[in-house]
């Protein structure tokens, strides 16, 4: 079922695909205007060559096209000898070397033409050779990784070779440098800070009996502290 058309339809609304509304189950016109029945599209073909049969009679070569009929080639000027011959004759304005190369006609020389000498032999065949079969009991016998693997070893060996044949260096002396940094100073650890006042001032208590006892607890406390809680070692032991 078409749709309904209101108004005139006119030329111009098949000429113009902005107008043209598309069909229901179509593709949209291009207002293209196509040549009809008989027409026969493509290129025609001019030369006569006689199709399957003439090329299965006889083989047709090619003809080299002789340009004797031809005009000659007129050479063009040689700019570059009449800007030579104009400067050598004084001229330097472009007007001078305007009026110079109209009085004077210098051609270019064609080139030479040198005949090739084919030195080639009669029995020549052209082309590239054949590459070798893979041979593939090499393959499959891993002849390949085993050369590369010995070429490895022969590689290893030559560089430990000459690495033991590397001159060994002289007595190393030591200089003040070296002996700085192989040197460890101890380092006295820094006294409480106290204040001035009391510094000078003794103990009032001495629980120890002598200096021995007292480094004999100390040594026992360090000792001890170890399996004990809290940051002074004072706490109570561990059981993990």
């Amino acid at each position: 079922m078409e749709a309904a058309q209101v108004g005139v339809i006119r030329d111009s609304m098949l000429a113009n695909p902005l107008l043209i509304r598309a069909d229901l189950g179509r593709s949209r016109s291009r207002a293209f205007t196509l040549p009809g029945k008989e027409f026969v599209f493509g290129k025609p073909n001019v030369t006569t060559d006689g199709g399957v049969p003439e090329v299965m009679s006889h083989w047709s070569t090619l003809v080299p096209v002789t340009h004797s009929d031809s005009k000659p080639r007129k050479a063009g000027q040689d700019f570059m000898a009449l800007n030579r011959e104009a400067v050598k004759s004084g001229l330097v304005t472009a007007h001078e070397h305007y009026q110079f190369r109209a009085t004077h006609n210098l051609k270019l020389r064609p080139p030479k033409v040198e005949a090739r000498l084919d030195h080639s032999p009669p029995d020549i065949t052209f082309g590239v050779h054949t590459r070798p079969s893979t041979p593939i009991f090499d393959l499959l016998e891993h002849r390949y990784q085993q050369r590369w693997l010995e070429e490895c070893r022969s590689a290893q060996k030559a560089s430990q070779a000459k690495q033991q044949k590397k001159t060994k260096l002289g007595k190393i002396y030591e200089t003040r440098t070296s002996l700085l940094r192989q040197s460890q100073p101890s380092v006295e650890p820094r006294p409480l800070w106290q204040l001035p006042r009391f510094q000078k001032v003794g103990p009032h208590l001495e629980t120890f009996r002598n200096p021995e006892a007292r480094k004999k607890a100390f040594s026992s406390h360090f000792s001890d502290s170890v399996a004990r809680c809290g940051l002074q070692g004072q706490g109570m032991y561990t059981t993990s």
